[in-house]
């Protein structure tokens, strides 16, 4: 499904700012696949190079998506093929509320894979229905989005947005970042009733805490920009008892 070939990357417009190193990783249909690594190794660059973000460019290597290089195409372009970003602080958007803003997005990836689009009654029928089973309030879909939400609100609100969208492949940048208990059973929830042979997961996260709840096919450290281990979910258990102390001295040695 996802390919990463030596993928290097940096911050546009600013010279020696290389955060990702020559990556190599697959992810198969049906996988999930967690990124762990200490603060600043480039978890959350590799999520947003994966998704195009505009602040960073690929200096080198590739990217394919269902068999289609990706490097070339714009964020929306990659989600009409079946990509979705949870990100770690979702934003808040006046004036646009949830039920406006997915309608939108589906209305947009129909529109370029020409298909047709939802009607407004069928798609209100949708919408109340993902509200009930991810059992976010319905007092707060009236609002703009994330406006005033609180943090497992927010993470209802994107789990919300993956029952409705139905993406191929969910890359979620370190969505458990200050989240309580409740919250991180709201996530895990969500990731877990859609896990599915054609779909795939990419959970971005420096705790394994997440992982208790998520449990990985496959564990990768990330440490300098650079996939140090990869492994099983017991790779998470070590780096939660060790620390990643071990991988810090191994990358200044290779590096």
């Amino acid at each position: 499904m996802l390919e990463i070939n030596k993928l290097h990357a940096s911050v546009i417009d600013i010279e020696n700012s290389e955060i990702l190193n020559g990556i190599d990783l697959t992810v198969n249909k049906g996988e999930v696949h967690a990124i762990m690594g200490p603060n600043g190794s480039g978890k959350s660059t590799l999520a947003n190079v994966l998704m195009g973000r505009p602040d960073y460019e690929v200096t080198g290597g590739d990217i394919t998506f269902q068999n289609q290089s990706i490097i070339d195409l714009a964020p929306d372009q990659r989600a009409h093929l079946g990509m979705f970003l949870a990100f770690q602080y979702p934003a808040e958007i006046p004036g646009v509320r949830p039920w406006q803003f997915l309608k939108s997005a589906l209305d947009s990836k129909a529109e370029a894979t020409g298909e047709q689009k939802m009607s407004v009654r069928n798609f209100s029928k949708l919408f109340d229905e993902k509200v009930q089973a991810v059992g976010i309030n319905p007092a707060l879909v009236k609002r703009s989005l994330n406006e005033g939400f609180s943090g497992g609100e927010k993470k209802r609100n994107e789990m919300l947005q993956l029952e409705v969208l139905q993406p191929t492949l969910a890359i979620l940048d370190e969505t458990d970042s200050g989240l309580d208990v409740d919250a991180l059973r709201i996530v895990a929830e969500g990731v877990n009733s859609m896990r599915s042979p054609e779909r795939s997961f990419i959970v971005v996260t420096h705790y394994q805490r997440l992982l208790n709840y998520i449990t990985p096919d496959v564990v990768h450290i990330l440490v300098n920009g650079e996939i140090v281990k990869t492994g099983g979910p017991e790779l998470a258990l070590e780096v939660e008892k060790d620390g990643y102390k071990e991988y810090l001295s191994t990358s200044e040695v290779t590096a």
